[in-house]
């Protein structure tokens, strides 16, 4: 019987084991914590999501529903648990932070297959057939000193940064007023709203806000898609109204208008209890945020569960080291899965995951499969991680992008239809996949 080891027990990790112990392979899957931590997590359970609540759209054609509904196709354990434990957000399927995470551990500790370890590993462990690394960006140092070594790179890393949450009972309801974007009969998101005066001192105090300071004399490198609300700011005066503050598809039923610029609250709990700052991502120091954050119309005495955050990334130029299955060209039994491989983003962890989960069932099974096509969700992401040409490689979520163009005939299409042909031919091609392989 072939067994198999994974370190992290994050979303690629717990998908990862899942997956395999669904087909009686046999997996020992080591977590660090609670013995040691790391600067983002909060608690010792497996899958904790530390920065958002949010798994992003969960409607075609959408290219983070394209992606959810393809590993919904492939069986992902992840992905039903996350629906399982939804909480009202609109159009994003969100969860209950700890509603999930608990499911997820009730999963993995059910299965005879699985062998949960709260242990380090802090080297390559021998004793196994497969081995997946799935420790993500707050991979340990002393892990981390032993991938550089194996693969004779440096590893690479950007700064990503994480939303203040606060207590729902602080929040000054008079002033705000609760709709989701273009619909107001949906109340799943607070959206607390500005006026041009209102917004623009909020504007001068945060970009002169005091941060804090990165380590090592380490550049100030970040991912374009978790950017500080203050760097934000600092491209112009209206770069906040127009990105993550834009009032466009609400209209306040107090004033009947549609303010200059809203920030949005979204439940992290099914009581609604509290409520994360979305797309408010920060580095400013904990006085800072209560006082830039308490400028917002309706936080005047906002209390604070948690403080915005920023932390160290660490990933791999998974191209030059991987080959096109998630292993590393000179040790053919070890994988990578998750941010680490260089994918960005929850559901996209879920989906290395999942596909080194099955290359390594496959290869257990001693059958050569293709890979995903690239004109899936799937495909098109392990291509960029595993193929990216450009230097330096950087990470990625998936986008409408990274898949392969129509055919010149639906060129006179709109947008939307687009989107809608490119789901359609993924999905198509995705099932036809799945049943060859599987």
């Amino acid at each position: 019987m072939s067994s198999v080891c994974i370190i992290g027990a994050g979303l690629s990790g717990c998908e990862a084991a899942l997956v395999l112990s669904s087909y009686k392979i046999n997996v020992n899957l080591f977590e660090m914590r609670p013995q040691n931590t790391t600067p983002a997590h909060k608690t010792d359970l497996p899958a904790e999501l530390v920065c958002s609540n949010s798994f992003k759209s969960k409607e075609l054609p959408s290219a983070q529903a394209l992606l959810k509904t393809e590993l919904k196709i492939l069986n992902s354990p992840l992905i039903k648990i996350a629906e399982d434990s939804a909480i009202p957000a609109g159009k994003a399927l969100a969860v209950d932070r700890n509603i999930f995470s608990n499911k997820v551990l009730q999963q993995i500790t059910r299965q005879k297959n699985i062998l949960f370890k709260r242990e380090e590993i802090k080297q390559i462990p021998s004793g196994y057939d497969y081995i997946i690394i799935a420790t993500g960006p707050l991979t340990s140092p002393a892990l981390t000193d032993q991938i550089v070594k194996i693969t004779n790179k440096d590893s690479l890393y950007f700064y990503d940064a994480i939303s203040p949450i606060i207590s729902a009972d602080s929040i000054d309801f008079s002033k705000v007023f609760f709709a989701s974007r273009w619909d107001n009969n949906q109340e799943d998101y607070c959206n607390c709203p500005f006026t041009k005066e209102e917004y623009e001192q909020f504007y001068n105090e945060l970009i002169s806000a005091k941060t804090v300071p990165l380590h090592n004399e380490e550049k100030e490198i970040y991912f374009n898609a978790c950017l500080p609300l203050e760097v934000i700011a600092k491209r112009g005066f209206l770069a906040l109204a127009y990105g993550p503050f834009k009032p466009i598809g609400l209209k306040n039923p107090k004033t009947g208008t549609r303010p200059f610029a809203v920030c949005q609250l979204r439940k992290e709990n099914k009581e609604g209890s509290c409520l994360s700052l979305v797309a408010c991502q920060t580095r400013l120091i904990y006085e800072e945020q209560k006082r830039i954050f308490r400028m917002i119309p309706g936080l005047e005495n906002a209390e604070f569960l948690r403080f915005g955050s920023c932390h160290r990334n660490t990933y791999l130029d998974s191209p030059s080291v991987l080959s096109d299955d998630l292993s590393f060209k000179n040790i053919p039994n070890l994988f990578v899965a998750g941010q680490l491989c260089g994918n960005e983003g929850y559901v996209e962890s879920i989906a290395t995951g999942n596909l080194a989960a099955i290359f390594i069932l496959n290869r257990i099974n001693d059958k050569k499969i293709k890979n995903p096509p690239v004109t899936t969700a799937t495909g098109a992401l392990l291509k960029y991680v595993t193929q990216c040409p450009n230097k330096p490689f950087t990470p990625t979520s998936f986008h409408f992008g990274l898949l392969p163009a129509l055919d010149v005939k639906y060129n006179k299409l709109s947008k939307k239809e687009k989107h809608d042909k490119l789901c359609e031919r993924a999905l198509q091609d995705l099932t036809q996949w799945k049943n060859e392989i599987l």
